[in-house]
């Protein structure tokens, strides 16, 4: 069996986002660059795939713009879906029902971390 540990990765300031805010990257995640994105509403950070689950294609047309006017859901540039912060689900649009891809991301002192199981082959 092999063990898993949590590798942690710093990818923004909490304070670099306003209230609410969306910022998009390419990162290192399981071992592939994926593109995500990360909304902060309050103290909370939410982290998500950039790809809707209508097309696949990505949420945003212009870098960093997740969010729709209202800043109150995460919303689709290809179709205009409205996706809800806190758990992506999506509630209008041609996907209503299904939800965006969780990205594990957390607050640690003051920064957004991203989180990815690695395996712990030094065990083996």
């Amino acid at each position: 069996m092999t063990d898993k540990t949590t590798t942690r990765t710093v990818i923004c300031r909490l304070d670099e986002l306003q209230d609410p805010d969306s910022r998009g990257m390419t990162v290192t995640h399981d071992g592939q660059l994926q593109d995500i994105f990360i909304v902060r509403q309050g103290g909370q950070v939410f982290g998500y795939l950039n790809s809707c689950p209508h097309t696949g294609g990505p949420l945003d047309w212009v870098p960093d713009q997740f969010l729709n006017l209202d800043r109150d859901y995460i919303q689709c540039a290809t179709h205009d879906a409205l996706f809800r912060f806190r758990d992506g689900e999506c509630v209008a649009g041609p996907c209503k029902g299904d939800h965006l891809t969780v990205v594990p991301v957390r607050i640690e002192a003051g920064d957004v971390v991203l989180l990815a199981d690695v395996p712990d082959l030094s065990n083996s």
